[in-house]
């Protein structure tokens, strides 16, 4: 079963950060939950952890006391064992009250794959427009074998021969292999709203990059932070086929810039993976420095012509291997996309149909 991973990478000029911010990053709750369990992370507001089939083998999912019932923000996949964890909760700790809405940071599997879920049992589904679309529209979209527009992508993107071969015959992953069926309909918040969630009023911050216009909710000290901020490991950048000339690496790094002037160190982030923690803004600023540091060493390995492959090696600190080829390849992309669309690169069709791309 193939997930992207949260993995990292890149950027160009950004101005600078100040320097004066501590460089702290705590973790108040160094145990997550039990499975099953809850911890109290907040008044109102418990954490819970839902397994993954995945090497990050959990998401973090909130779910804040409504009074006459629960929301609950991010779910997990739908398998036979997260919906048998979720019953877990709903017969212990959540007994006695409904869950009466269900908050979507952002569309991505681990993530939205119990929505349509609760959302048949009664739940509302409060999220942005555009994860709605990607959620509904991907679990729709049923492929046996890899599209001929899929195909093409990864040719240009510089997949070998055989990899590309396999591509072409494999059933590729499909989104409804884990995401429940998703019912019409759905409340929508965008950037500057303001929602009341569990005794709490949460305004609404949207960041790109990792995924389209993904929720942020800040209330007081206490952000929802989704996979926009997480401690310790990057979110996932990629490009795909969907949108061959992306630049999500602009858009993240915009983002992580425009929410580290919302960020104090009292905040406490609730990530969707890993620990709470307080130090946002320095958690922030390493997002930003470790794309900016990475970008020298790119333009100065593209100074001869290379395939996006070649690069692997200056970007990853790890060896790709076939189970992570794919997803190296994508966010390899969305960096010499980000460049390209900087004018710092040029890209020529080579003659195996893969662009090549040399620094100015």
């Amino acid at each position: 079963m193939r997930f992207w991973p949260r993995c990292w990478f890149v950027l160009r000029k950004q101005n600078p950060m100040p320097e004066d911010i501590p460089a702290i990053i705590r973790f108040p709750h160094v145990e997550p939950p039990d499975q099953g369990e809850v911890a109290e992370i907040a008044e109102g507001i418990l954490w819970a952890r839902i397994p993954l089939p995945m090497v990050l083998n959990h998401v973090n999912v909130y779910i804040l006391d409504d009074g006459d019932g629960w929301t609950v923000v991010d779910t997990g996949v739908d398998t036979q064992m997260t919906r048998d964890v979720w019953q877990s909760l709903l017969d212990g700790p959540l007994a006695g009250k409904p869950v009466r809405r269900v908050l979507l940071t952002h569309h991505h599997p681990d993530h939205v794959g119990l929505v349509g879920w609760f959302q048949q049992q009664g739940a509302e589904l409060v999220t942005t427009r555009t994860a709605w679309m990607f959620a509904r529209m991907l679990t729709l979209d049923v492929q046996k074998q890899a599209t001929p527009q899929s195909v093409e992508f990864y040719q240009l993107a510089g997949m070998d021969a055989a990899r590309l071969d396999k591509r072409r015959t494999d059933r590729p992953f499909n989104f409804a292999d884990v995401v429940h069926p998703m019912p019409v309909g759905f409340t929508r918040i965008q950037q500057g709203d303001s929602i009341r969630i569990g005794g709490r009023d949460w305004d609404v911050h949207i960041g790109h990059g990792h995924a389209p216009e993904h929720a942020t909710l800040w209330s007081g000290d206490l952000i929802l932070a989704g996979d926009q901020i997480i401690p310790g490991i990057s979110s996932n950048i990629g490009v795909y086929a969907t949108e061959p000339e992306a630049d999500p690496l602009g858009e993240w790094i915009e983002s992580c810039t425009r929410l580290f002037e919302l960020a104090t160190d009292r905040h406490l982030a609730l990530p969707g993976h890993k620990l709470p923690f307080t130090g946002v803004p320095i958690r922030l600023r390493q997002l930003i420095e470790n794309h900016r540091k990475a970008l020298p060493r790119l333009l100065a390995f593209l100074a001869e012509p290379r395939r996006a492959p070649d690069c692997f090696p200056i970007l990853f600190k790890r060896q790709i291997d076939d189970a992570t080829y794919g997803l190296a390849l994508a966010e390899t992309v969305a960096h010499l996309n980000h460049v390209w669309h900087e004018g710092l690169v040029t890209r020529d069709l080579g003659p195996d149909g893969a662009w090549i791309w040399t620094a100015k």
